[in-house]
This record gives C-alpha cells, sequence and structure tokens, in this order.
C-alpha cells in the first residue's frame, strides 16, 4: 500500500528475515545444542539474538542491491521473498517433525517402555532410535503417497498465495507449532497452516470489501458529473498513500470546500451505472473458497471423534476376546 514500494521493501524486509533467524536459532541452540553443552535461557537469547543483527547486516546491502534491478511493483518486490521462503518453509518442516512425528510415535513409545520388565508408570519413556526411525520413514512415505493432493488443496484451492503470503503463513505456522511443542502440546501443523491461510485470505476480503466502500462513496458524490476520465481517477486513487485516500474520502464527507478544492482535477468524473455494477460486483469477490472453508471444519468436527470412536471399539473387541 505504499507508493514507494522498493524503499519499503528495503527498509522491512531485512527485519523479517532476522526475525525469521532469531526464532530458527533460538530453537535450535534451546534443543539442538543442549545435547553438546547446556546453556542457560538467558544465555541462548541473547546469542540468539546476536546471530539475526549479524544476519541483518549481512542481508540489508543484498536486498538493497537486488533492488536496483526490480520495478516498483508488488509483483517484482514478491521476488525478494523466494530464498527467505525457502528457509522459512524449512522451518515450517522442522516444527513439523518436532511435533506431528512425536504425536505418531508416542503411544508406540508408551507400548515399548510398557513391555519392558523395569516399566514404571508415570516414568519418563526413552525413545529408542527404530521408533524414530519408524516414524521418520512414516512420514515421509505418507507424504509421498496421499501428499500430493492435501499439498494441491493447502497450496492452491483455499485462496490464492504468492511469496509475501506464503512467507507470513509459513513463519506464523512455524513459530506457532514450535511454541506449543515447547509447552508440550500435541497440535496438528497441518490444521494450523491452513488457520494461517484463512487469517491472510479473510484480511485480504476485508481489505478489498473496503476499497469497495471507498471507491463507492467517492464515485456516489461524482453522481450525474459527466466525464471519460473514470479509468484515470481509479488508477490515481489506487495508487495513492493510504494517508491520501484518507483525505481524500475526508473531504468527500466533511464537503469541505477547501479540500474539496484539492479533488478539483477529479472534479468531472462520473461512471455509467453498468460500470459502476461492475466495479462494486468485481469487490465482491470471495477470496476464500467457501466450499474448501466447510470441508476443513467438516474435516476438525469428524475427524477426532471418530477416531476416538473407533478406538474405543477395538481397544472393546481385544478386551472382549480376553487379550
Amino acid at each position: 500500500y505504499k507508493e514507494n514500494k522498493k524503499t519499503s521493501a528495503e527498509n522491512i524486509v531485512p527485519y523479517l528475515i532476522a526475525f525469521m533467524t532469531w526464532a530458527f536459532s533460538l530453537y535450535l541452540i534451546n534443543k539442538g545444542l543442549r545435547h553438546i553443552v547446556t546453556l542457560d535461557s538467558k544465555i541462548a537469547f541473547v546469542l540468539s539474538v546476536a546471530i539475526a543483527v549479524l544476519v541483518f547486516f549481512i542481508v540489508k546491502p543484498i536486498i538493497k542491491k537486488a533492488l536496483e534491478k526490480l520495478e516498483n511493483k508488488k509483483e517484482e518486490i514478491n521476488k525478494l521473498f523466494t530464498i527467505p521462503l525457502i528457509f522459512a518453509v524449512a522451518l515450517l518442516s522442522f516444527a513439523h517433525g518436532a511435533n506431528d512425528v512425536a504425536n505418531a510415535i508416542g503411544p508406540l513409545t508408551a507400548i515399548n517402555e510398557a513391555l519392558k520388565v523395569s516399566f514404571e508408570f508415570g516414568a519418563k519413556a526413552n525413545v529408542p532410535f527404530w521408533i524414530m526411525l519408524i516414524g521418520g520413514l512414516g512420514i515421509s512415505i505418507g507424504l509421498a503417497l496421499f501428499g500430493p493432493r492435501l499439498i494441491r488443496t493447502v497450496g492452491g484451492e483455499i485462496t490464492e498465495l504468492d511469496q509475501m503470503r506464503a512467507y507470513c503463513i509459513a513463519m506464523s505456522a512455524a513459530l506457532t507449532v514450535l511454541v506449543a511443542s515447547e509447552l508440550g502440546m500435541p497440535v496438528s501443523s497441518t490444521h494450523i497452516a491452513i488457520g494461517a491461510i484463512f487469517g491472510i485470505g479473510f484480511l485480504r476480503e476485508h481489505l478489498k470489501r473496503q476499497y469497495k466502500e471507498m471507491e463507492a462513496k467517492i464515485l456516489e458524490s461524482r453522481k450525474g458529473e459527466d466525464s471519460k476520465k473514470v479509468k484515470e481517477f481509479l488508477e490515481h486513487f489506487r495508487n495513492a498513500s493510504v494517508k491520501r485516500k484518507a483525505a481524500i474520502l475526508k473531504s468527500i464527507e466533511r464537503k469541505d470546500s477547501k479540500k474539496k478544492a484539492k479533488l478539483e482535477e477529479f472534479s468531472d468524473i462520473d461512471l455509467k451505472k453498468k460500470e459502476a455494477k461492475k466495479l462494486k460486483e468485481a469487490y465482491k469477490e470471495e477470496l476464500v473458497k467457501r466450499s474448501a472453508i466447510n470441508k476443513i471444519v467438516a474435516a476438525w468436527l469428524i475427524t477426532v471423534p471418530v477416531s476416538a470412536i473407533f478406538s474405543a471399539i477395538c481397544y472393546f473387541i481385544i478386551s472382549a476376546i480376553g487379550l
């Protein structure tokens, strides 16, 4: 929404990359390094901040140089997020392994511990390597056999994604899953990622609806005036800064003659009824597919009770036959 997108990107993108570096570093230091050396949580925090600051100063000139070759368009700015997106998805994959594999192998680990002679209820279970291997292979084989269809649904059937939106989704989902993993909460990485996609999609709908209302208000204020500069006006309004848009709307609402004079260049703008109708219809477009929402909500509501009932039935049958 900034008029100079390149300057905004130069200022903001390095901070986004630094934030991602901090999150990933902190988690790896806390979880990975503790098997080699135990660090105090304050030291781990300071060390991760230091790594993030270092990455910030390394990335800033790289971003600046890359921007010199790009045009001042959103599509061009999107290109800056390609490499950060790969790292964000790697972080999400890491988070996925930290939580979803644990969900899958948890019952198997419990069974393995229960079979030991020295089993003690409530004691901490040791996870053997062969169980970890089964979990990893299971996730990989499942992804290869049944993953493509789910990837299509999540990646393209809910809402339209580009590099910038996908980066926000991967980062927010990864951080949510990592925090849940740290707290020992078994969560679904897939459901969390879908929640992030809904957040992006519904925000886009909200913003688009706001634009529809703003432009409808301006067009209403020019009703009855004859002009052929509709496209020119709309282009100017869309490219204006948020501040400028607010000033235009304020001047219309207050009908301030002085402020209205600033809009004189647009004073002879009007739309034909058919054109105005088309404009309104365009802004009513749903950017999140409702059919996908219904399917996903149904999946959330059905899967847990169904698996619980099926599990109970299996246990009942085993108990009934005396095993």
